[in-house]
């Protein structure tokens, strides 16, 4: 970092907005949503959604109660294509939900998109151009007139080109985004957007959607609070137009930003689920909604099964909740504090039905959205996968990679429903050490040695298995690969390594590893783990304790 004073960055420029009525406003109801899960948020996964997958999370999203979904980019993939187009020709749109497309002001992009949703009820048309004066001067070498013709042309285009969807019986409601809207000067942002809704002539019945979009969030959230009042204030047609606010969150603040903006004036949110998105991510729409209940103001949103809104979630994203996440994470209703634990009991005990919520530590039941609290500081059947995590990491040091904990945390609850009593950090250890660490049936390790270069290991290794001994060879990238590609000499089953992980079991020169390695064979994943002072030798204990927890539930 630079040291003081700091001049390689500069502070965002404030909004001259003398008379600011937002700081004196309260939320009264929900905006209007849109998810762009399906878009924005699948854009930004390492592996993006299959067809499949989006069905089914399309799916999710109308149970939840979204209006407006945007389904993708369909000019810009043959697979956002396909999917639009099987969404509407299987008719898995329900009445009442428009769906929505994103789509850049050209006219080849418009007329492809426009393919896309032939025969759909009702369309979402989402045109969008950078406006900024550094995409300005960087990447379009454009003045301002020649972004505002872009964005009006494309408009007229759109409006001449969808007349057969519209007179088929298709609605088609056109959103503008001037992208990077918060890096852009106010005055221009306002001039083109005008001048788009002058070329699209919006009517009470059919209003304009302006998304102002936070693409990259640079400033805090009271300066794009005033960015959005300024907009309304000046807007020639605000009651034709519906004020749509897209906040990124660069800054962690996409939430106070997006509520900051609702008290300015605006009507309508676009985000993501638990906030997947690019960089940082998108706005998480489950916070907002779930603030706004705790205020007293219903979403339209029914999170009242968060955790099967979040299994999905992780299923078809390949991503995790983070147990802190506000209301969905493992370890929001957990207290493993004894005075918060106190505290809890007895605000809880004077609870009357009927009444206000108001207990200690806990701003919302968590009833209301089917989860329950939890006081984790010793194990019992209610304890979640955080819970034993955590007692293995605070009382022995075993810090487990999070794709384990639900692993870890299914063995210890089934383990204190058989036993119907409270499980001691000792107990707990020992089913830990014997399921991962103490496994030496029907596969034990004799001997294992590598030699070799970085780039080629040569790995010889004896092993017993069902009793009878085999010796190994094998070569591969490193001595976890030769191992691996060892044993497919074998009548073991096959498997590939999905991960690895280790640490260090105490200190000084007397000090363990433990490795923990995760293995698939066919649809299934298992972890295994290893000890020992050399962390080479640790690693391929962690695979021969894997291949014996395979083949013990086999």
């Amino acid at each position: 970092m630079q040291t003081p004073p700091v001049t390689k960055y500069l502070p965002f420029p404030s909004v001259v907005l003398p008379n600011r009525q937002w700081p004196n406003r309260t939320l009264k109801e929900a905006p209007l949503w849109c998810s762009v899960d399906l878009r924005d948020g699948n854009q930004a996964l390492a592996q993006p959604m299959s067809v499949e997958e989006k069905l089914e999370y399309f799916d999710l999203l109308v149970q939840i109660g979204f209006k407006e979904i945007e389904v993708g980019f369909p000019s810009a993939s043959q697979i956002e294509f396909e999917f639009c187009r099987r969404l509407i020709e299987e008719k898995r749109i329900p009445d009442g939900v428009s769906i929505q497309v994103l789509c850049q002001c050209r006219e080849d992009l418009i007329t492809r998109s426009l393919e896309a949703v032939d025969n759909a009820k009702s369309v979402v048309f989402h045109l969008y151009n950078s406006t900024s004066p550094k995409q300005r001067e960087y990447v379009f070498k454009a003045t301002e007139a020649d972004i505002i013709s872009i964005a009006v042309h494309g408009v007229r285009f759109l409006k001449e080109k969808m007349q057969p969807l519209v007179k088929s019986g298709t609605q088609i409601k056109l959103e503008y985004s001037p992208e990077s809207f918060t890096s852009t000067e106010l005055p221009f942002a306002l001039k083109i957007c005008e001048a788009v809704t002058d070329a699209w002539e919006p009517t009470e019945n059919n209003k304009i959607i302006l998304n102002l979009p936070a693409t990259v969030e640079y400033a805090t959230p009271n300066v794009h609070a005033d960015q959005i009042e300024w907009m309304c204030t000046h807007l020639t047609r605000r009651n034709l137009s519906i004020i749509s606010l897209h906040t990124h969150n660069d800054r962690g603040t996409g939430v106070a930003a997006t509520e900051l903006a609702l008290l300015a004036g605006a009507d309508r949110v676009e985000g993501t689920l638990f906030g997947n998105g690019e960089r940082t991510g998108n706005l998480d729409i489950v916070t907002v909604a779930l603030n706004l209940y705790t205020h007293g103001i219903h979403p339209k949103l029914d999170f009242s099964d968060i955790n099967h809104i979040r299994d999905v979630y992780e299923r078809c994203t390949r991503l995790e909740v983070p147990p802190r996440q506000p209301y969905a994470g493992e370890l929001v209703f957990t207290a493993f504090s004894g005075s918060h634990q106190d505290a809890i009991k007895k605000s809880w005990s004077q609870q009357k039905p009927g009444s206000a919520w108001d207990v200690l530590y806990i701003p919302i039941d968590p009833a209301d959205i089917g989860r329950s609290y939890k006081a984790i500081i010793r194990i019992n059947s209610q304890s979640g996968k955080g819970g034993v995590a955590y007692v293995l990491e605070n009382d022995f040091g075993f810090t487990l990679p999070k794709l384990m904990h639900k692993e870890i945390g299914r063995l210890i609850n089934d383990l204190a429903d058989s036993r119907g009593t409270e499980l001691t950090p000792e107990l707990l250890f020992t089913t830990f050490e014997e399921e991962y660490l103490k496994r030496t049936s029907p596969i034990s390790l004799q001997h294992f040695k590598a030699s070799g270069s970085d780039s080629s290991v040569n790995a010889e290794a004896k092993i017993t298995i069902s009793g009878v001994s085999h010796e190994l060879k094998g070569t591969g990238n490193g001595p976890i690969d030769a191992f691996v590609n060892a044993l497919s000499t074998t009548t073991l089953p096959k498997f590939d390594v999905v991960s690895y992980s280790e640490h260090s079991l105490g200190t000084g020169a007397e000090a363990r590893a433990v490795s923990y390695i995760q293995i698939r064979t066919g649809t299934r994943t298992l972890f295994g783990a290893g000890i020992d002072t050399n962390i080479e030798l640790a690693s391929i204990k962690a695979i021969i304790s894997a291949l014996n927890r395979l083949l013990a539930s086999r």
